[in-house]
């Protein structure tokens, strides 16, 4: 009886998995859009992604239980959202798409490795081999735009990888991934207030440019990451970090599809190579997994 229902937990974590996926990638294309184009300032963008985000979310949960109890605030978690939405708005003001794909992914990756390594989590050999490939993948598929970065900007990506590798890891095992995720957004949709006043005088916004933020904090931050926590609950630290390997290319995919950038044999190449390596590690149990299971 328990294998049915094993089955069909890892499906849904499968299917949670890939669509938060798809979010995070259209979220870096909204993004993008807004940013490399003088029509909004990345302090007002990212008050306007989170407030905007904490508006929908508040809105979903009052219509799914009005009497739903807040849950105690996490703090921590919300800071960490902060950080990872304003620290990544600056930092491309000065990177390339790629160079900040790489930093932010490569930051991520080191700090859910760290914690899963301190966990006991362990991959078996098969599993550091996909892993390498997908690394692999993501080096040679943004390789061609890279240069020295500036160092400001690198820092910057860099600390938005780590608070956004801690923000999942805070998400692990949260009982409702809904009502968390809505408390994280409306406290840090507070920071960012705070924020956007102490730049006041530098804030300029275009109605694209606040349309496009409004996009990324409702639809592909806000519900994005409840599909993201809700993921969470069947992947490792591990896997956690390494699926998210998929997003440069599922956003690279997206630029050529709404961007009209061409689809290179080394786009496709890199792709396989990257969801080809995520494929061998997702499908290979870490040890500290096994052995919790055998206990």
């Amino acid at each position: 009886m328990r294998a049915p229902m094993e089955g069909s937990a890892g499906a849904r974590t499968v299917l949670l998995t890939a669509v938060a996926m798809v979010a995070f990638a259209a979220n870096s294309l909204l993004c993008r859009l807004a940013l490399q184009e003088p029509i909004i300032d990345p302090a007002s963008f990212a008050t306007i992604r989170l407030v905007s985000g904490a508006l929908a979310l508040a809105l979903i949960v009052r219509m799914k239980s009005p009497r739903s109890a807040s849950g105690r605030p996490d703090w921590l978690a919300a800071a960490m959202l902060f950080a990872y939405v304003a620290f990544f708005s600056f930092a491309y003001l000065t990177l390339s798409a790629g160079t900040g794909a790489l930093i932010l992914f490569g930051a991520v990756q080191v700090t859910m490795f760290a914690a899963g390594l301190r966990a006991g989590e362990s991959f078996r050999p098969i599993a550091w081999v996909g892993l390498g490939l997908a690394v692999a993948g993501l080096v040679y598929l943004v390789s061609p735009g890279l240069s020295a970065p500036p160092l400001l900007g690198a820092v910057l990506m860099a600390v938005a990888g780590v608070a956004w590798g801690a923000y999942s890891l805070r998400g692990r095992g949260v009982a409702d991934p809904l009502a968390a995720t809505a408390g994280n957004f409306l406290r840090a949709m507070l920071f960012a207030l705070g924020l956007s006043l102490l730049l006041a005088t530098r804030a300029h916004a275009t109605v694209a440019g606040v349309a496009l933020a409004i996009a990324s904090g409702a639809i592909t931050s806000g519900i994005g990451y409840v599909i993201w926590y809700a993921a969470l609950n069947g992947l490792s630290a591990m896997h956690a970090a390494t699926v998210q390997l998929s997003v440069p290319p599922i956003a690279a995919f997206g630029g050529a599809l709404l961007l009209s950038e061409a689809i290179t044999a080394r786009l496709a190449l890199s792709s396989a190579v990257i969801l080809g390596g995520i494929a061998i590690v997702l499908t290979s149990r870490s040890r500290g997994a096994s052995s919790q299971r055998r206990s």
